[in-house]
């Protein structure tokens, strides 16, 4: 998509710091980080959230999910929050699927 910041990112038009990537994901630091640790991952296909995946996406979220223990280990963190927005009146601001990876200092709870 065009008009998407983070299709940006992945094509490398806006800069990003990236701590992870392959061919069907990328994980990078929050701009604006609420934690310690605030990545995004995102994948490299134009999701607008989670009521647009399909059973043909059940692959791409489990790689995706199953990299985040990884991701996170790699920034220095053990434990994490994810967060999914869907939706803007969830607060999703990006409409392209995104995993919020929070920790560091200890998190509030819900």
């Amino acid at each position: 998509m065009s008009d998407c910041i983070f299709c940006k990112i992945i094509a490398g038009e806006i800069p990003s710091q990236r701590v992870y990537e392959d061919d069907r994901m990328i994980a990078f630091k929050d701009i604006n980080p609420k934690a310690q640790v605030h990545l995004l991952v995102i994948p490299r296909l134009h999701v607008t959230g989670l009521d647009a995946l399909t059973a043909q996406h059940k692959d791409l979220i489990a790689h995706m999910m199953l990299q985040l223990p990884q991701i996170a280990g790699s920034q220095g963190i053990k434990d994490f929050r994810t967060i999914i927005n869907n939706g803007a009146g969830a607060g999703q601001e990006v409409f392209h699927l995104h995993i919020h990876v929070m920790g560091g200092k200890q998190l509030p709870g819900f």
